[in-house]
């Protein structure tokens, strides 16, 4: 198995951790406990940095771009009518969870049906999405792609992960991550 692949199966444990940080936190809002509204803006973060901007944004840039221009047809219905309409599916419950969060810090208590709903449709469709490109897309790519191609994608990796960016990124949201899950 390619290295990147491997790579992106262990951010893929860290997210689903998260996810079920955010199910934690929905069981609490939904039994009544007070929970620090902060934290759903901690995940949210979470989400939109480590899980979307560093983990599905080398996935966009790098690893499905190689797989659209070399492998056609099959690489084009599995990438673009697959993985990137979750993508942005994802993005559309993280925005409606966040519209409904700070309706529910405004005090509007109807609202934490909403935050928790999105948070949930997020925590369900992330867990299908992860479960496909563990089993089925990273496998493909790693059978189908030309050698070539695998080595260019290890190149672009191996860059985009030693840059500060990607390193405080993976140390800060392991961080959060662990000490929201230190909260549950």
């Amino acid at each position: 198995m390619m290295p990147s692949v491997l790579l992106m199966n262990e951010e893929h444990r860290y997210i689903k951790r998260m996810l079920g940080v955010m199910r934690g936190y929905c069981q609490k809002v939904l039994k009544g406990e007070t929970v620090e509204l902060s934290d759903f803006r901690s995940m949210i973060d979470f989400v939109r940095n480590y899980a979307d901007q560093h983990h599905h944004g080398k996935e966009e840039e790098i690893f499905f771009g190689f797989m659209l221009e070399e492998l056609g047809v099959l690489a084009e219905k599995l990438v673009k009518m697959g993985m990137l309409v979750e993508h942005d599916l994802g993005r559309l419950l993280i925005a409606d969870m966040e519209a409904a969060l700070k309706k529910v810090e405004a005090g509007d208590e109807d609202a934490k049906l909403d935050l928790v709903s999105n948070a949930m449709g997020y925590t369900y469709l992330l867990h299908r999405h992860i479960d496909k490109e563990d089993g089925v897309v990273f496998t493909f790519a790693d059978r189908e792609l030309s050698d070539s191609a695998k080595a260019a994608i290890e190149a672009r990796y191996e860059a985009f992960e030693a840059s500060e960016e990607a390193v405080n990124a993976r140390s800060k949201y392991v961080e959060l991550l662990e000490s929201l899950e230190a909260k549950l």
